[in-house]
């Protein structure tokens, strides 16, 4: 009975700080991951005009998504301190976007301490149960938890030319495919992706 009541004890207790430490994990904000390639013989000073796809990949049934309007935003203003702007019509370049989502399993693996029970020598002549061993166990457990990983494409082509010219892939700047993404998250994110954008800042940002 002792026994029993000591390993449900710790089991409480693992379970307690497997979870504060799940809760500490998804508190801690990473920066995301940012990879771009382009063309190199393509002349980035040479565009002054811009426009979006429409629609757009990240656009669905029929209108435009919360979150499309969040990239246009961020995009646009990148581009337009770059000295470019954006047109409604002919335009030299074309942005898309593309939300990619992949599930993942993280595998986590704790020591579990356990006490063993016995018979030990007490106080008094004889024997009488209690607890024994000087060293405690800890047999390992793990736990698999799965989330999603995000990835934004961000497309640029050269509409006269019919081929792109620039492209930024930003891994994990949101946690739930289900959400959209939140306005700072999503906007450090595409600035992050147009710090290597060939072209220099002209208007410093605001």
């Amino acid at each position: 009975m002792l026994q029993q009541r000591l390993r449900s004890m710790w089991g409480r207790v693992f379970l307690l700080l497997f979870g504060a430490s799940l809760l500490a994990l998804h508190g801690c904000a990473t920066s995301p991951d940012v990879w771009v390639d382009y063309n190199p013989s393509a002349n980035f000073s040479q565009y002054k005009t811009f426009s979006f796809a429409n629609p757009l990949d990240t656009d669905s049934d029929g209108y435009q998504s919360i979150l499309s309007q969040r990239l246009i935003s961020a995009t646009q203003r990148e581009l337009e301190a770059r000295g470019m702007r954006r047109v409604h019509g002919s335009a030299q370049l074309q942005v898309n976007f593309k939300l990619l989502w992949t599930e993942r399993a993280q595998v986590t693996t704790y020591a579990a301490p356990m006490l063993g029970l016995g018979y030990g020598y007490g106080y008094r002549s004889g024997w009488r149960s209690g607890l024994y061993g000087s060293w405690p166990l800890y047999p390992t457990q793990s736990y698999v938890t799965p989330y999603w990983e995000s990835t934004l494409r961000i497309d640029i082509v050269d509409l006269a030319q019919r081929q792109r010219v620039w492209v930024g892939l930003i891994s994990d700047f949101s946690s739930d495919p289900s959400a959209e993404a939140s306005p700072y998250g999503l906007e450090a994110a595409v600035a992050a992706a147009f710090a290597k954008y060939p072209l220099a800042l002209r208007v410093p940002m605001k």
